[in-house]
């Protein structure tokens, strides 16, 4: 099972909030369970309007020589980050690992789609031939991630385009995990639809993961099958 998280709030050195911790997604990468089949962080440059950027392997996350450094060296007040387990069915290289970009959006998956392949034809929303092409790579979460641009090129707002496709997905496979992360580097959109999800507000700092990433008090449980909408000073929560 992947962990994620996304964190808002005042520029911090990557690794402060990727490994820094007690429980961060760095530990969470070997326990409680494994997930050594990619790794990937996304973030938008302090004072630098073209962001985001984006770092991803294909390798363990503790196996990356160079992501110390950088980590260390990085800082950014906008995160998504997830570490990956892929599960049988999908691919394993690097473009299969979240978070997945476009524009000044990233993206990440929790969970897993069993039949995926089928879900576009399940759904009644069939892939175009240029979306096919245009897809990263051959899993549930990068079609996932297609099924929820779609609704945000068609104007959807973030909450609304995420919870739509979780509804949807989930009335198609009922037995689906479907945690989806999306931000702007402005605000976060999460849903819990198995699986879990936390949240830890502080004063001007959200952080939504899949567990607690530290020992820090205030985290609390999402509900599952809810949708999250959260910037740096609110939290609303609303039931898928």
């Amino acid at each position: 099972m992947c962990r994620h998280l996304a964190y808002l709030g005042p520029p911090r050195p990557l690794a402060e909030l990727i490994s820094g911790t007690p429980h961060s997604l760095y530990e969470q990468s070997w326990t409680p369970t494994v997930n050594a089949d990619g790794f990937g962080i996304g973030w938008y440059p302090v004072n630098d309007g073209a962001g985001p950027v984006r770092y991803r392997r294909s390798v363990p996350i503790w196996s990356d020589a160079n992501l110390p450094g950088l980590a260390a060296a990085i800082h950014s007040g906008a995160v998504l980050a997830a570490v990956r387990s892929a599960t049988p069915g999908n691919s394993y290289e690097e473009s299969a690992v979240a978070p997945y970009i476009l524009g000044h959006w990233l993206f990440s998956h929790n969970g897993r789609v069993d039949d995926w392949e089928l879900l576009p034809e399940d759904m009644g929303e069939p892939l175009s031939p240029a979306e096919l092409l245009d897809a990263e790579a051959r899993c549930d979460s990068a079609l996932l991630w297609i099924m929820t641009i779609r609704r945000l090129a068609d104007g959807t707002p973030a909450g609304d385009a995420l919870a739509d496709v979780a509804r949807q997905t989930a009335g198609a496979r009922p037995d689906a995990r479907l945690n989806l992360l999306l931000t702007d580097g402005h605000a976060i959109a999460a849903t819990r639809h198995g699986g879990t999800l936390w949240y830890r507000a502080a004063p001007g700092e959200i952080t939504v993961a899949s567990a607690p990433t530290s020992d820090e008090e205030g985290w609390r449980e999402v509900p599952d099958h809810s949708l999250l909408l959260a910037t740096e000073r609110t939290t609303e929560i609303e039931p898928l």
